[in-house]
């Protein structure tokens, strides 16, 4: 593990939208913290029976699939723009629209525990990809979505991310 994987990054190193994602997630190991992270949100959603991973809180939101997906695209790409920038690339990275990608994922036409593998597997993915960082990887920066990011503060992002959504499934759809 890298010490750097130890430091929550600092406010410098990402855009001002992402602060409460970073501000939620506890400090210590982020390595540890996302496979944490990981084990406990496919054990909450592992239960779930297919009618209830098709519910939507209101008209016009995201199922419980569509949040999993969400997730799960999500995470894959952070963890893309993780890779490319620790390995030095400055290419700009481009955003994404998490609606229209929602739109188009198929998420519903998915058994509910297909998303749940794919979402353990980019979690797996992306655990490899930070586990074996070199230590000055961690706070290397590019530009993502227009904004300077470091890679430390895309694994932070990356796991604040994901908690935001749990929060949202356990407000909003009832997902304990």
């Amino acid at each position: 593990m890298s010490n750097e994987a130890t430091v929550k990054p600092g406010a410098d190193e990402f855009a001002p939208y992402y602060g409460p994602y970073v501000g939620a997630v506890p400090d210590g190991d982020i390595t540890r913290t996302l496979a944490q992270q990981g084990e406990a949100f496919l054990a909450r959603l592992k239960h779930l029976g297919e009618k209830q991973a098709a519910f939507a809180y209101a008209p016009g939101k995201w199922t419980v699939k569509e949040v999993v997906c969400h997730i799960t695209d999500t995470e894959r790409i952070f963890a893309y723009r993780a890779l490319r920038i620790a390995r030095g690339d400055a290419t700009p990275l481009a955003s994404f629209d998490e609606n229209a990608y929602a739109v188009t994922s198929g998420a519903n036409d998915r058994p509910l525990d297909t998303l749940l593998d794919e979402f353990a597997a980019v979690r797996a993915a992306t655990l490899a990809l930070l586990r074996w960082l070199p230590e000055a990887a961690w706070t290397r920066r590019g530009t993502a979505s227009g904004k300077e990011v470091s890679v430390r503060a895309l694994a932070w992002i990356t796991a604040g991310h994901a908690m935001h959504h749990g929060i949202v499934l356990k407000d909003k759809y009832g997902v304990a």
